[in-house]
């Protein structure tokens, strides 16, 4: 797959508390912030952008690290360029005072500026409220950003942080304790639902943190976890990207049936209709680069 030329998507950015960061736009309706795994926003997040568009949402993706479109597959480009990008990526991670990779029991400052940017796009897009899916790196800051009550529909999708050095950052998730009892609270008294995929071997995601969301949040997590045999044979990389590097995108497929499961947690609770038809959003072109 070549690089996405961010062709249909509308470029802006956005500032909360002197923050900056650039932000790609596609469709109508009630807004769903896509963060993407690292090294950034693939053309494969992008595919899944057009997916949550053509379901009649307004999928908003914020550029937090690497450069919007580039492929990063080592199939594609090559494990040397494929493993410095990915580098480059974390290292601007690790180094950012935005981003909490080692500690439990906290979220990343970024979530701040991320429920600043859900507000807006609830007041731009309309409808009910705003959806959320994290990746890989962002996965908790979709469940972070849920202490905020207009976000309905948080997706958790491989959520890898804090990294599982340790028996106890493996038994946890990137979150503090308040804004967990405020989700756990919106759980119990709105019907709050929150959704996981991982791989179950996945390294990155140990069993032991899905674990963790079940006591914590009871029947309102629904863990999708899926035998590492369903992941697309073609992907060079261990199972890990359940709606990108590692989807297949068929019919009876499981990872085909997580993402079904993901569009349709948006229809439900941001578009109020359940297995509504897919409707392409139109494609929005505007001239200069980001």
């Amino acid at each position: 797959m070549a690089d996405h030329d961010l062709t249909g998507f509308e470029r802006g950015t956005f500032t909360h508390d002197g923050t900056t960061h650039r932000i790609l736009r596609r469709g109508t309706g009630p807004a769903v912030i896509v963060l993407a795994e690292i090294p950034g926003i693939t053309p494969k997040v992008l595919e899944f952008a057009e997916r949550v568009a053509a379901i009649g949402c307004t999928a908003v993706l914020p550029v937090l690290f690497g450069r919007p479109g580039r492929d990063a597959d080592p199939a594609h480009i090559g494990r040397l360029k494929a493993g410095l990008y990915m580098a480059s990526s974390i290292g601007k991670v690790c180094v950012s005072r935005e981003f909490t990779v080692l500690a439990t029991g906290k979220s990343s400052r970024v979530v701040t500026w991320l429920r600043a940017l859900a507000a807006q796009e609830h007041e731009r897009c309309g409808g009910p409220g705003v959806g959320a899916v994290g990746m890989c790196l962002t996965g908790g800051f979709a469940l972070a950003m849920a202490a905020d009550e207009r976000l309905l529909a948080p997706v958790l999708s491989q959520p890898s942080l804090p990294l599982a050095l340790t028996r106890s950052r493996a038994g946890g998730i990137d979150i503090s304790a308040g804004d967990l009892a405020t989700v756990r609270g919106r759980c119990e008294r709105e019907g709050l639902r929150v959704v996981g995929l991982r791989f179950c071997g996945d390294r990155l995601v140990p069993g032991d943190r899905f674990d963790f969301l079940r006591r914590e949040l009871g029947e309102a997590f629904t863990a999708v976890e899926l035998d590492d045999s369903a992941a697309n044979p073609r992907a060079v990389t261990a199972p890990h990207s359940v709606l990108t590097e590692h989807l297949i995108d068929e019919p009876g497929q499981p990872t085909r049936a997580a993402l079904d499961e993901v569009l349709d947690l948006f229809r439900t609770r941001l578009l109020g209709q359940r297995h509504g038809p897919a409707v392409e959003a139109p494609a929005v072109e505007v001239e200069g680069e980001l």
